[in-house]
């Protein structure tokens, strides 16, 4: 999973662009891990399933308003089937603080570069973060038996 966070990131920053196939392959390995980690379809998978188009439908409307662009939609949506329900609220203030962060820091810049197009947001870096920062707290926050 943080490998394709990297990769979404990555391309994201340099394209601007967060392509369908990886935002399938989040989605299809987090299926792969509800299986291989032996989750119940309810309420766990059913849970995130739900939780998944419901961060989708939020953020599309995002995307309606020009707000964010539609690769970051399809990542939310995809990176939340990964996401157990007390996990959603930090993942998205910690990927909304970044992300304001983010357009603060391409806002300054636009500002010394004037003749520049206005700043594109890459938001894939922010999920990216979110969902780094509920994985490493998962693993650092685990209980010894």
């Amino acid at each position: 999973m943080s490998v394709l966070l990297l990769i979404a990131a990555w391309t994201d920053l340099r394209s601007r662009i967060i392509s369908n196939e990886l935002n399938a392959a989040i989605a299809l390995v987090a299926i792969v891990w509800w299986f291989v980690g032996g989750y119940p379809i309810w309420p766990d998978i059913g849970l995130r399933v739900l939780l998944a188009f419901g961060l989708f439908a939020v953020f599309a409307l995002l995307f309606a308003f020009r707000i964010m662009g539609g690769g970051d939609v399809k990542m939310m949506g995809a990176f939340a089937l990964w996401l157990p329900m007390p996990l959603v609220l930090p993942m998205l203030f910690v990927t909304a603080l970044a992300g304001g962060l983010i357009a603060g820091f391409l806002a300054i810049r636009a500002r010394f570069r004037p003749n520049e197009a206005p700043p594109e947001v890459p938001y894939g870096i922010a999920i990216a973060l979110g969902g780094f920062w509920v994985m490493a707290n998962g693993l650092l926050t685990i209980r010894a038996a």
